[in-house]
């Protein structure tokens, strides 16, 4: 049966035949082989996508209707899970890359991806240009006529900067490319890559899609062709393929994944109103507010402005301390789109010398977006997720979406920290610097 509702498909995308007996739930399928005809071919070479189920290294019912649930949310003939985010990004360049292409790839993303870029990629001879996606000039001027991938992240990962995902994959078909989008930070429910001419889309299922902080896994997204040869070469011959139970678990959070990214974004969207008058902030950075410097292009490719936001204060580095100390339902831990409130700081100066290596123009162009001080991003959600209407106003009038009733103000951080959050409002800060020790940019 074919769903529209996007809430619908999150809960039964990718099920089985319904029939008196049949469980309602999702069944954890936790065996590694299957019973098979005596006359079936041992090689993994010669699977079709009408073979039974042989080995769970070459296919699992439970992580098979996780596939057909996550396609379905990107409107995609079919998924390919992977053990983790970072196996899925590996895994797409290891089957599409190798010597003598070229790979256009996001100057700022996240770190693991932009590190196999500069350390393990180029052993393999593939040549590799680093370009801030943001300018689609420097796009332009990045293809070769051996660009083979096109690889971005948007919003990316730490300062929220956007890719225009419709133009880049235009640039990208014009020398025959293709375009990978890294859609991590966004979700089936507020961005579709494909239905703006990407290829494949990624996500790190550990994130907004589990939702819960307690199964890693990761999915490439796209053609079936594609992915069936993805599938042979790298997921089963490599073997970084997805644990059952974890893509059982998985499940599970994608049932709730349209509701908790309305109450990210709605957490997030009061949280940067709230900065925007606090004193001690200099700046709020949130695709949500008209002060974004991709406000437009958020709008037009984003159903919602995401759970993250960034902000830039005073002292960055002292304050990320002192939340530290003080903070108490947040934990200092990394991570992002779970239940969980959690808070990291780490300084620009590291950063840049083990990931991004940005210098000259890339490196003031980080700052000029970013700011020179105190970074944070946002996300997270507590329910029950209300928001104040005099703020949520001002997003539901450019975003058309409904305005929320007025709930007071309560305090959730302790002592002197930032600032007051609405009633249930969890907020995930993961602290970074953006000018070495004079601040620190967060996540929330």
């Amino acid at each position: 049966m074919k769903y529209t509702s996007l809430r619908t498909r999150a809960i039964h995308a990718g099920e089985s035949a319904r029939a008196p007996g049949g469980a309602v739930a999702p069944p954890l399928h936790m065996a590694n082989s299957y019973m098979t005809e005596a006359d079936l071919s041992f090689s993994a070479e010669r699977l079709t996508p009408d073979s039974p189920y042989i080995y769970t290294r070459w296919g699992n019912p439970t992580v098979s209707m996780l596939e057909k649930r996550v396609a379905s949310l990107e409107g995609s003939e079919e998924g390919l899970c992977f053990s983790s985010g970072m196996a899925a990004i590996t895994g797409l360049f290891t089957h599409l890359l190798g010597t003598g292409d070229h790979l256009v790839m996001s100057d700022v993303a996240y770190a693991g991806a932009v590190e196999y870029t500069y350390d393990l990629l180029p052993q393999m001879g593939v040549a590799v240009t680093h370009v801030d996606v943001s300018d689609l000039d420097a796009v332009r001027d990045a293809l070769r006529p051996n660009t083979r991938l096109v690889h971005i992240e948007t919003p990316c990962n730490p300062i929220l900067r956007l890719a225009d995902i419709e133009q880049i994959a235009r640039l990208a078909h014009g020398v025959g490319a293709l375009l990978s989008v890294d859609s991590t930070f966004a979700s089936p429910v507020i961005t579709r890559p494909l239905m703006l001419g990407a290829g494949l889309v990624i996500h790190s299922l550990t994130k907004y899609l589990g939702g819960h902080g307690d199964a890693l896994g990761g999915i490439i997204v796209g053609r079936s062709e594609l992915l069936a040869r993805i599938r042979s070469r790298v997921g089963i011959h490599a073997g970084g393929i997805l644990s059952p139970f974890n893509a059982w678990l998985i499940l599970r959070g994608l049932t709730t994944l349209p509701l908790r990214m309305q109450a990210h974004c709605d957490s997030a969207m009061h949280i940067a109103a709230m900065l925007t008058q606090h004193p001690r902030v200099k700046r709020v950075i949130y695709p949500g507010l008209d002060s974004h410097p991709q406000y437009r292009l958020a709008q037009k490719q984003m159903r919602l402005p995401g759970g993250m936001l960034t902000f830039q204060a005073d002292d960055g580095e002292k304050m990320a301390r002192q939340l530290q100390r003080r903070l108490q339902l947040v934990s200092y831990a990394v991570s992002l789109g779970h239940v969980h409130s959690l808070i990291y700081y780490i300084g620009t100066d590291s950063i840049m010398e083990s990931t991004f290596h940005l210098r000259g123009g890339g490196l003031t162009a980080y700052k000029d977006y970013a700011g020179e001080v105190f970074s944070a991003f946002l996300w997270g959600w507590r329910i029950p997720m209300i928001c104040a209407a005099t703020w949520h106003r001002r997003w539901a009038n450019a975003w058309r979406r409904r305005t929320l009733n007025a709930q007071p103000l309560q305090w959730c951080l302790a002592g002197r920290c930032l600032s007051r959050l609405p009633p249930g409002a969890g907020s995930l800060l993961l602290l970074r610097s953006l000018a070495g020790s004079a601040g620190c940019p967060a996540t929330a």
